[in-house]
C-alpha cells in the first residue's frame, strides 16, 4: 500500500500515534521536544509526524505535562492539526490509584508506562508509542503499521510488537546512552530485554559498564530498543494491576520510577504477551545531548537533499 493512498484512510480505520512528550530533557538541558532542528523551525518530533500521517497513522496523542501544555500546543501542536486528529494528555504527578499519595519530595511523574496508561481513554484501537526527540525514519513507522494493520492471532496472549535497531546506528558522539538489548526466540518474538544504562565508543570499541563497575564489551550489530512500540489497548489493562505492584514497593521514592520496557519485560516473563521484534534497518537519532543538536541538524538537511523529505514539512 502506498504512502498516498494510507494516508487517505479514515482515522477509524488507521493506528494511533501516542508520543510520549512529558520528559524535562535534564541531559540536555531543556524542552528537548520542541528543539527546532529543521529548515522550518521544525522539531525531531515533527518529522515522526509527518513519517507517521505518510504511512497510515490517523490519530495523534501527545503525552505533555500541565507546565508547558499551552507553550506544547502553540508551538508544536497548531502545525499539526490541519493534518492529524490531535489530542492531549497531561501525565500528572498525583494520578495515583486509590490509598496512595505523592511523596513530600517527588517532583516528576512516575515514568513512561504511567504516560501510556494516561492515554486509554483516548486510544480505543491498535496505538504506536514513540518519545518525541527520537528521529525513527520512514522505514520503521512503515513496519509497525504493517504490523497493526494485521489483525492480531487469536491466541491466548496479547499481541504486540516493538521496532528494533542496530545498536551501532543508535550511539550518540557525545556522551553514553542506555538501551535495551533484544533477546529473541528463533521465531523472532522478545524473550527478554536487558537494560544496558552506559554505553558507549572505547579505544578498544563499543563497552557497557555496568553499575557495579564491570565491562560488557558489544559488537555494534546487536539489536536493541529505542522505545517504538505497537501496542493493542488489551495493554492498559495488563499495566493496572503493575502499577499497583510498582507503588506497593515505591510509592514513596522521590525517583523511582515505572518504566515501558520493564513493564514489557514482566508481560512476556508471565505469559501475557508476545512481541514480535520488527528489524529496521534505518538509523535512529536524537538529542540526548546539546551537542548532538548539530549532528540532528546535518542529518536532516542530508535526508532533504536526499529527497526523502520536503524542504517546508507543513507548508
Amino acid at each position: 500500500m502506498s504512502d498516498s493512498i494510507v494516508s487517505q484512510l479514515p482515522a477509524s480505520a488507521a493506528p494511533t500515534l501516542v508520543v510520549l512528550a512529558a520528559g524535562a530533557g535534564s541531559r540536555f538541558g531543556g524542552l528537548k521536544q520542541m528543539e527546532p532542528v529543521g529548515p522550518g523551525g521544525e522539531a525531531v518530533l515533527d518529522y515522526s509526524v509527518f513519517d507517521a500521517r505518510r504511512t497510515g497513522f490517523g490519530t495523534v496523542v501527545f503525552v505533555i505535562r500541565r507546565n508547558f501544555e499551552a507553550l506544547f500546543r502553540e508551538k508544536v501542536g497548531r502545525r499539526f492539526e490541519r493534518q492529524f486528529d490531535v489530542r492531549y494528555v497531561c501525565q500528572e504527578l498525583d494520578a495515583l490509584p486509590a490509598g496512595y499519595t505523592v511523596p513530600t519530595d517527588r517532583k516528576r511523574p512516575w515514568g513512561t508506562a504511567q504516560a501510556v496508561l494516561s492515554v486509554a481513554d483516548q486510544v480505543k484501537g491498535p496505538f504506536a508509542v514513540i518519545n518525541a526527540d527520537d528521529f525513527y525514519g520512514v522505514e520503521s513507522y512503515r513496519v509497525l503499521a504493517a504490523f497493526l494493520r494485521t489483525p492480531p492471532p487469536k491466541a491466548p496472549s496479547a499481541h504486540y510488537a516493538m521496532v528494533g535497531f542496530q545498536l551501532d546506528r543508535t550511539l550518540s558522539a557525545h556522551g553514553s546512552v542506555a538501551r535495551g538489548v533484544s533477546v529473541t526466540d528463533a521465531d523472532g518474538f522478545l524473550t527478554s530485554l536487558d537494560e544496558l544504562t552506559r554505553i558507549e565508543r572505547g579505544p578498544e570499541g563499543l563497552r557497557n559498564t555496568a553499575p557495579d563497575g564491570s565491562i560488557r564489551m558489544l559488537r555494534g550489530d546487536e539489536t536493541v530498543s529505542m522505545n517504538f512500540w505497537g501496542f493493542m489497548p488489551s495493554l492498559f489493562g495488563q499495566l493496572e494491576p503493575l502499577f499497583l505492584s510498582f507503588l506497593e514497593k515505591n510509592a514513596g521514592h522521590p525517583t523511582a520510577e515505572f518504566y515501558l520496557p520493564i513493564s514489557v519485560n514482566e508481560l512476556i516473563r508471565t505469559g501475557q504477551a508476545r512481541v514480535k521484534v520488527l528489524p529496521t534497518t534505518a538509523s535512529w537519532f536524537g538529542v540526548t545531548y546539546p551537542k548532538d543538536k548539530a549532528t540532528v541538524m546535518e542529518s536532516i538537511r542530508d535526508l532533504i537533499r536526499a529527497g526523502a523529505y520536503p524542504e517546508q514539512l507543513w507548508s
